[in-house]
């Protein structure tokens, strides 16, 4: 990446909306650079069989769909690399963009650097994640039929997996860390009254089981108010803890929301004080606090590319 090199476009993420953009971008001869950013691949690179991205009848498995989606970008000419991005100044035009020692101009920017989810931070969950450990009740609620399996949170995010979840599994242990909950009264009695989902309070986890195996055996669980520590026999643990916007870099440059996600208007136009910025666009899930699936992001990720190509035609490029 020459210094002072004014690129057409350049999109901040490798995960499924980043390369969705850089294909469309490409295919158009914009020559896109991608920077892959700390998480490459995004959440598709740590999920194991998706069966819900149209063209795959048998499911693919995640890094596989990621890696078929970098060959077709970098096919038509895009250009991925690994990259941190420690700064950023879209205040003015070109935009200027830090990447390690390297300064990168560019004309127009597409931000589809996702959202983390937010994990528990054992050692047992992180070598499971993939393997009955999951983030995302709507991509693997499915392989939980017939099974006994846990959400871990207190927030509407876990009552709404919880629900979600009883359409397959047989029985659904909330665990909560404390007595109360965030989740909102309405989402809270819901759940309650259903009489597949049971509630243990003050509890955490301390242990997921089964890493030997390579699969979720059960959970050690430690009640702090009464200092009871058992196993909960599940097969398989969602987290329903939350999820966090890699958006930190844009905060008082774009209009962000209440958590952290981009605020955006049909989907990838960006704002500042309320006004569209020109130029600049967003995908996928740093924009997406509802849907946050990899075809959801592929579309945005086309969209953001298609509003890229057409402001750069009304720039005479």
């Amino acid at each position: 990446m020459p210094e002072n090199t004014t690129r057409d476009t350049v999109i901040l993420g490798s995960g499924c909306s980043g390369l969705t953009a850089a294909i469309y971008a490409a295919r158009s001869n914009l020559k896109p650079l991608v920077l892959e950013g700390h998480e490459p691949g995004g959440q598709l690179s740590i999920t194991t069989l998706v069966e819900n991205f149209p063209g795959w009848p048998d499911g693919i498995q995640g890094p596989e769909l990621i890696d078929n989606m970098k060959k077709q970008a970098t096919r038509f000419g895009a250009e991925i690399t690994l990259g941190h991005l420690s700064a950023v100044d879209i205040c003015k035009t070109p935009f200027e963009l830090t990447i390690g020692k390297d300064i990168v101009l560019t004309r127009s920017l597409i931000i589809a650097s996702g959202a983390s989810a937010r994990w528990l931070g054992l050692p047992s969950e992180q070598a499971l994640i993939g393997h009955g450990v999951s983030s995302c009740a709507t991509c693997d609620g499915f392989f939980t039929r017939g099974l006994e399996i846990a959400v871990i949170g207190g927030g509407d995010s876990a009552m709404e997996e919880a629900l979600f979840l009883t359409r397959f599994a047989t029985k659904v242990t909330i665990i909560n860390r404390t007595e109360n909950f965030r989740a909102s009264r309405i989402m809270l009695e819901r759940a309650i009254a259903h009489p597949q989902i049971a509630f243990l309070h003050n509890t955490v986890v301390e242990e997921v089981l089964g890493v030997d195996q390579k699969s979720v055996g059960g959970l050690k669980l430690h009640n702090k108010k009464t200092e009871q520590r058992w196993t909960l026999p599940v097969s398989f643990v969602f987290l329903g803890i939350g999820h966090e916007p890699n958006a930190k870099m844009f905060k008082g440059q774009l209009d962000l929301d209440a958590d952290g996600y981009i605020k955006s208007e049909h989907n990838v136009f960006v704002t500042r004080q309320g006004v569209q910025l020109q130029g600049v666009y967003a995908c996928g899930d740093v924009q997406d606090r509802r849907y946050r699936q990899a075809i959801t992001a592929a579309g945005t990720g086309c969209m953001a590319a298609l509003e890229v190509e057409k402001y750069l035609e009304a720039l005479g490029r």
